[in-house]
């Protein structure tokens, strides 16, 4: 079986790629491990609620992911958030504050202490950071102070990749804030002076929206399967292996079926599952990019029929690290989106673990239960009501953690990709953790591949 290009994982990125190929006139072929396409998103229907396993939100964060629904028109329909999800709540000292969308905000909040308050009206003057490798944790107190750190960034980083800004490298966790600071000097000064930049409507289609998908993300994978045809999508492979011929490739699914081959080979899998896939190149030439860490992350669904707690008129709370409290923070899908919860319901999605607090994932379920429902009694009062869904997910490599030794993996790709022509390795070790940075790196890779 020959074909053009063979694509390893049939998340979003490999279901994109695949869709632009074949868009393209190229013959395609998806290989996934799991029984169904489409990674960690998964839209689940029970009981009168909807809700997400893996991913509840994207970010409209660039063109490549609007324009993808407008292919997809008629197949699937793009849900904006309720205006209501702009809130963000970040809890302190006992209680839930709105964290500040703007100067004045930031200067009334009790999020930040004085000094701080003072500080943030010199940051525009202060020199542009040197180091390339800075963490986030740097950064923020350089240039913010600490209390900005403890009590905006830090849960921020929390909410998006389970992590410890200690770690993380802003260069490459948050290239967008990094390069604010490069190109501009100051994130005020920057942040005024990109609001005036001129604009073409293309980029003017990234709005910075959060969205779903009306119904459920599980609709777009759906669209995007039909688009590309299920019989050009393999699941259930849990034995693959990849070989080269120098040219081309040819994959072996471990069933004794017959090998495909293609001159193309594009893996969007985790880092470490490279070794066992890709036998022909040595552990020692991989380990920049196997060494990667990963947060693992427990999901607890809570859905309520009645909601007796507070009103939930925001996109969720965040829980900063300095509060020591069991989880990360909880979001509000059924405030976000319409039509996920039957009427005067309430639907939670709760999050522990992250780099920080691993051992959440050895707990069992009932210590899992015991550990939510505490959490959502203290900080969402809703006395002592008892959930009428409660659903636990597991996820041991969740997050790819963009620390210092991003540069050297980084590396290590484009090396291995030019010494075995052909080969592209992809997905979320590289180019960005969210939705839309996976629709953008699947354009780009079929983009480089048409070309």
């Amino acid at each position: 079986m020959k074909n053009d290009v063979i694509i390893i994982g049939a998340g979003l990125t490999g279901l994109s790629l695949a869709y632009y190929l074949q868009k393209a006139g190229k013959k395609v072929l998806l290989v996934e491990k799991e029984e169904r396409p489409g990674g960690v998103i998964h839209t689940i229907a029970e009981q009168g609620f909807v809700y997400e396993t893996g991913p509840n939100t994207g970010i409209l964060a660039n063109p490549e992911i609007v324009e993808l629904f407008e292919d997809l028109a008629g197949l699937c329909g793009l849900e904006t958030a309720n205006p209501l999800a702009k809130n963000r709540w970040i809890w302190k000292s006992g209680q839930w504050h709105p964290l500040p969308a703007g100067l004045t905000a930031a200067i009334k909040t009790p999020l930040f202490t004085k000094r701080d308050k003072l500080r943030i009206l010199g940051e525009i003057f202060r020199k542009k950071g040197i180091d390339p490798f800075e963490s986030v944790a740097g950064l923020v107190k350089r240039r913010l102070g600490e209390s900005y750190l403890d009590y905006a960034v830090d849960p921020f980083i929390s909410g998006i990749y389970a992590g410890d800004p200690s770690r993380l490298v802003t260069r490459y966790a948050l290239p967008k804030l990094y390069n604010l600071e490069q190109n501009y000097g100051s994130f005020i000064g920057g942040a005024v002076k990109k609001k005036f930049e001129p604009r073409d409507e293309r980029t003017k289609k990234a709005s910075r929206e959060v969205f779903s998908v009306k119904g459920g993300l599980q609709n777009l994978l759906d669209a995007l399967v039909l688009k590309i045809g299920r019989d050009n999508i393999i699941t259930g492979c849990r034995q693959v292996t990849v070989q080269s011929h120098n040219p081309g490739f040819s994959v072996m699914t471990g069933d004794g079926s017959v090998p495909v081959v293609s001159e193309r080979i594009v893996t969007t899998t985790a880092s470490y599952t490279l070794p066992s896939l890709l036998p022909f190149i040595s552990a020692t030439s991989l380990l920049p990019v196997t060494k990667m860490k990963y947060a693992g992350v427990v999901q607890a669904v809570v859905g309520y029929r009645k909601w007796k707690g507070i009103s939930l008129g925001a996109f969720g709370g965040l829980i900063p690290g300095k509060e020591n409290r069991n989880v990360l923070g909880i979001l509000f899908p059924s405030s976000i989106f319409k039509s996920r919860v039957p009427e005067n319901g309430a639907l939670l999605s709760v999050f522990l673990g992250g780099t920080r607090r691993p051992e959440m994932l050895e707990k069992t379920d009932p210590e899992i239960r015991k550990i939510v429902l505490d959490e959502i009694k203290d900080t969402l009062p809703c006395h002592d009501q008892q959930p009428d869904l409660f659903r636990i997910f597991r996820y041991t490599h969740a997050i790819p953690q963009y620390e210092r030794s991003s540069g050297e993996r980084l590396a290590c790709i484009d090396e291995l990709q030019k010494q075995y022509p052909g080969l592209i390795l992809g997905g979320n070790m590289r180019d960005g953790i969210g939705m839309a940075d996976r629709v953008k790196q699947a354009k780009v890779i079929s983009d480089m591949i048409i070309g």
